[in-house]
């Protein structure tokens, strides 16, 4: 009898809680305290169940954290970039990354694929699709036992006795508040700012233009004339996605005279770098960050390639757009290589690190350290972008700018506004294996730190039985005959 791909994925789930329990992956409930069964205070809140949520969730799970809330402002199953926004047929890292499993072999996307697919289809796969991502991210949701409360967007922070009052808003339009005593931000790679929205891109009517992050269906394209901002990876994903929609002309507008074809996060993917990187003093972050950021992300080869074949396909090479402007409703590209017009603008001008740019951070502007405020860079070594990160401590928390203001810190910032303080290891799967033990360390010891007092008290009253003295009646029968 044949086996479905239904009954080998119930029979990979059962393998991987069956390793779990081999390896004691899940550890046993902390010493219970009087207040933790109170429904209105979690000891962590994670905001954003994509891949980083998931994956402090479920390293939270094993540390025996109890009380962890994740909630994610889409619908569920559309949780993280991968069948929204994002726009490339596969995902860019090699197939063979750890990811959330964490180290439990029946829970890696491996293990997944083969179950749906056999060995020989992974051998032949070369990178995963997007789309089987997002399915097995979650799989691997309910496989492991995250609940996540959907539809749910964090409104705002708010300090609150020993710890933060949280605004979470419904998709209904209501609101009610929550207390945490710590909170994770894992919302990716726009987690700490918004799009890169260029001035004069501003100056246009917004129905002229759309960025890279936005989750809409470009069906609209079709038939029309598209020009595309940037040269890196996000705008050859634009350009396939046109292009295969059904525009009649795609140009990309370029400032560099040539493509990047280097992949940095192939070079930092080794121990010393993505789990030392914080250890550095500084100035040697600060170098490494800036020569980091000096890499623009290249397009895969497959989407080059595809984009590439397409005859309505146009590269303006070393062409900066210099003005943009309507005329009679068309797009007048000013540029180095002459006035072009097109019917709609798409964006790959990236994201940007500013706080003002989401509302649920907006009041922790005032509070919160960043680069500028903690460090000055040797003259001739500096960065404006760099600059505007914030300063994080080791366990990816916020730093006060001032006394008052210690409470930000517990506020975990998992997500692309960590680069500068702990290098690329909270956004992206080449970093997860570093970054996830990183914060759920420090996480785990600030919950035990602040209430050690009352876990010694808990020691204190501790009297379960372990051993009966009483001796066994036949043993006490035994002695009296031989009496």
């Amino acid at each position: 009898m044949k086996i479905t791909s239904d009954e080998r994925l119930r029979e990979l789930e059962r393998r991987a809680h069956d390793e779990m329990a081999r390896v004691e992956a899940l550890c046993a409930d902390w010493p219970k305290l009087v207040d933790e069964d109170r429904h209105d205070l979690h000891s962590v809140v994670i905001c954003g169940a994509g891949l980083s949520g998931l994956s402090v969730a479920f390293a939270l799970k094993r540390r025996g954290i109890r009380s962890v809330h994740v909630i994610d402002q889409s619908e569920e199953g559309r949780e993280g970039p991968w069948i929204t926004c994002a726009r490339m047929q596969n995902l860019r890292s090699p197939k063979y990354l750890s990811g959330p499993d964490l180290g439990i072999p029946s829970l890696t996307l491996r293990s997944w694929y083969e179950a749906l697919n056999g060995a020989d289809a992974w051998g032949a796969l070369d990178k995963i699709s997007r789309r089987d991502w997002m399915a097995y991210l979650i799989w691997f949701r309910r496989t492991v036992g995250i609940d996540v409360e959907n539809s749910t967007m964090l409104s705002s922070i708010d300090p609150a006795e020993g710890g933060l009052a949280l605004t979470l808003t419904k998709g209904d339009g209501t609101s009610r508040t929550i207390t945490c005593r710590h909170l994770v931000m894992a919302t990716g790679i726009d987690g700490c700012g918004g799009p890169r929205i260029p001035a004069m891109v501003k100056a246009l009517p917004k129905s002229a233009w759309t960025h890279s992050n936005e989750p809409i269906s470009i069906d609209f394209l079709g038939g029309r004339d598209v020009a595309i901002l940037g040269g890196g990876t996000s705008s050859f994903d634009w350009a396939v996605a046109a292009l295969e929609t059904g525009a009649r002309e795609v140009t990309m507008f370029a400032r560099s005279a040539d493509l990047p074809r280097t992949e940095v996060l192939a070079w930092t993917n080794f121990p010393g770098f993505l789990g030392h990187f914080a250890d550095l003093s500084d100035v040697e972050r600060w170098r490494f960050a800036n020569l980091y950021c000096n890499f623009k992300v290249p397009p895969t080869q497959e989407q080059y390639d595809r984009a590439r074949r397409h005859p309505s396909f146009n590269m303006q090479l070393g062409c900066g757009v210099r003005e943009l402007s309507m005329d009679g409703g068309k797009i007048r590209l000013t540029t180095a290589n002459g006035i072009f017009h097109a019917d709609h603008l798409l964006l790959g001008t990236g994201y940007e690190i500013n706080f003002a740019l989401r509302p649920e951070l907006v009041g922790l502007i005032e509070a919160t350290a960043l680069w500028k405020d903690r460090f000055h860079p040797p003259q001739g070594e500096e960065n404006a972008m760099l600059a505007g990160h914030p300063y994080l401590g080791p366990g990816f928390e916020l730093m006060p700018r001032h006394a008052e203001a210690g409470w930000v810190s517990r506020i975990h910032m998992f997500n692309a506004g960590a680069l500068a303080s702990l290098g690329p290891i909270s956004n992206g799967v080449t970093g997860l294996k570093y970054g996830v033990p990183r914060i759920v360390g420090a996480l785990v010891k600030a919950l035990f730190m602040e209430d050690s007092n009352r876990y010694l008290e808990a020691l204190a009253a501790y009297d379960e039985p372990h051993f009966d003295p009483g001796i066994d009646e036949d043993v006490m029968t035994s002695r009296e005959v031989l009496a």
